[in-house]
């Protein structure tokens, strides 16, 4: 039976004699950026720190749906290979796997613990989530932007407990405890005193061992969330902060030291295990993470990363030339990184010089492992309460609808989602929306259509339609102009979005061609852009509907803070689930849409 989170911290502190210590092989082994194993006098003072990693997990207790829960796996004849993957019970079982045999290990995460949840986690404000991560003995994690779509002092209280102050306690007799374990924010300080809002910074210490961990989200932050969420609230510089903080960690005798990020890259494959440091180390990657680790001091000896949703174990050289590593483990629970850090109890520090082997390794977590027991019934207590709302049906579909897995700019679940918005808003008195818009982040899942639960396949659970927008964001319908409404589809590739476009899902009768052989704002093709047919007129007012943080310019869709005559309608998920109950049924399901209103040239 697996330990306890308490009975392992427990046997961390546990004194171990010398036989103990050199069947744990306390030599120079691989590191994340290789290990100096030709040093012999290094022999028998290092002893090997296994940093168990994962990130964005959003909540996602049970295991995920559709192609959001499955990882590509490249297979040595060429081919490719789709994995189930993901789920509390079986990330905690892998964990707890994992950690066996290594009498040093620390398990670490880099953001979206929480957020953008399925039901089961997000109707109780994530606190089904935070209980999880107690229990299979997570160690520290910085936030990501995800941890502020309630606010600071949401954030606050899944750090410190408490009951949630509108909604109480939900089991009786029961308080939320809050976090075991610390969330580091040392880039977000309040604007009025300048302190971190949470720790900035934590020392893990084991036996005489002590590796630092600072802890910071992407300074763009206040551009992907609503403003309400960071509302006296500063971001600063990653790299700035994670160098200030690795100086206050070394005048304190801690030289290991490790960053956990939520910013992350771009690998050239999706594959899992894609070897991103070929030909060279770091050369099948780009995205901000990139320039991050070539900046970030080389106090700091590994860079743990999230946000992007990839899976690479990389080595990109520090700015001294040394190499090291970089990961991340994709989301949901699908992967842990399992990297090895040397550390020398001389010098205090992990050994780093070259890279012969990669000391790094992401682990699919797949389903056919045994389920934790203790997570299983953590699932069905929550389940039980949300039961009631979540197994209601809503709607009937006739074949899977993609869209977080689509691998195309449009998808047909955001067509879908954005036709659910204009219907909702398109009456007068109702906002009179023309047109609708998506934003692609918030379609947060795909709508499968094999059962989840009891409901039978093809049923739809309000459970299920949570699960593809979980932010419950009212409606704004806006005046935009033509000349406006042209600006922010420009947006969506040019600006902050250039490098990585952000592609509006738009609403039927909203059609243009994106050539994306060009590069910036040319890639929207001005004259192609139409509305039921007819030219898009610069000059011209357009009634347009979208989620408030859209129409608060997040995203980087500045365009659309513009928006004058703000009409507020209904919550996107109201909209959706609204949609799907008028346009379907079991014996009339819902077709996925073709998903053609965006022409792309490549």
């Amino acid at each position: 039976m697996p330990a306890t989170p308490q009975r392992r911290r427990t046997v961390r502190r546990l004194t171990i004699g010398a036989a103990v210590l050199a069947a744990a092989g306390l030599t120079a082994t691989a590191l994340p950026a290789g290990a100096d194993t030709g040093h012999a006098a290094r022999a028998g003072r290092t002893v090997d720190v296994q940093l168990l990693s994962f990130n964005d997990f959003h909540g996602n207790l049970e295991p995920p749906q559709g192609s959001s829960g499955t990882v590509e796996e490249s297979r040595p004849d060429g081919s490719k290979k789709s994995v189930p993957a993901g789920g509390a019970e079986y990330l905690a079982q892998s964990l707890r796997t994992a950690r066996k045999g290594h009498p040093y290990s620390v398990t670490a995460a880099a953001g979206d613990l929480v957020g953008a949840s399925p039901l089961l986690s997000g109707l109780f404000h994530d606190e089904p989530t935070v209980e999880a991560m107690n229990k299979l003995g997570l160690d520290v994690t910085s936030v990501g932007n995800h941890e502020f779509d309630e606010g600071r002092a949401e954030l606050t209280r899944l750090q410190k407990g408490g009951c949630h102050p509108k909604d109480g306690c939900y089991e009786k007799g029961k308080k939320f405890r809050g976090a075991g374990f610390p969330y580091l924010t040392a880039n977000v300080t309040d604007e009025k005193s300048g302190k971190p809002l949470l720790k900035p910074y934590t020392v893990w210490k084991h036996k005489g061992v002590k590796i630092g961990f600072i802890g910071v989200t992407l300074e763009g932050t206040p551009d992907i969330v609503n403003a309400d969420g960071v509302k006296g609230l500063k971001f600063h510089d990653e790299v700035e902060t994670i160098n200030k903080y690795a100086k206050v960690l070394d005048r304190q005798g801690v030289k290991s030291v490790v960053a956990l990020i939520h910013e992350g890259g771009l690998p050239a494959s999706t594959s899992y295990n894609y070897k991103c440091d070929s030909p060279g180390p770091g050369d099948g990657i780009s995205g901000p993470i990139t320039d991050i680790a070539k900046h970030v001091t080389p106090k700091v000896d590994a860079l743990v990363t999230g946000h992007t949703h990839q899976a690479y174990a990389c080595t990109i050289p520090d700015p001294s030339g040394r190499p090291r590593t970089v990961t991340s483990a994709a989301s949901y629970g699908k992967l842990y990184t399992d990297t090895t850090l040397t550390y020398d109890r001389r010098t205090r520090d992990i050994v780093r010089t070259s890279v012969k082997a990669p000391g790094a390794v992401n682990h699919v977590v797949d389903r056919t492992q045994p389920k934790a027991a203790d997570m299983t019934s953590l699932i069905a207590r929550w389940n039980k309460l949300a039961a009631p709302v979540a197994g209601r049906p809503v709607g009937h579909i006739s074949a899977d609808i993609a869209g977080r897995g689509a691998n195309a700019p449009e998808s047909p679940l955001g067509d879908v989602i954005s036709d659910a918005q204009l219907e909702a808003t398109k009456a007068d008195g109702k906002g009179g929306a023309q047109l609708a818009l998506m934003n692609p982040g918030g379609v947060r899942s795909d709508l499968a259509f094999k059962a989840s639960g009891s409901e039978g396949d093809g049923v739809v659970t309000y459970g299920e339609a949570f699960t593809v927008q979980p932010f419950t964001n009212m409606l704004n319908v806006v005046d935009l102009t033509g000349a406006q409404l042209l600006d922010g589809l420009q947006q969506q590739v040019s600006g902050p979005n250039e490098a990585s476009p952000k592609i509006l899902q738009v609403s039927q009768g909203l059609t243009y061609t994106l050539d994306m052989t060009k590069s910036g704002a040319a890639r929207v093709v001005k004259d192609s852009v139409k509305l039921d047919g007819a030219a898009l007129d610069p000059a011209k007012t357009y009634r347009v509907a979208m989620n408030e943080f859209l129409a608060g310019g997040g995203d980087g869709f500045a365009a659309f803070k513009d928006g004058r005559n703000k009409y507020v309608g209904p919550s996107d998920l109201d909209a959706f689930t609204g949609y799907l109950t008028a346009h379907s049924s079991a014996d009339n399901p819902l077709t996925p849409p073709k998903a053609d209103r965006i022409t792309v040239v490549k």
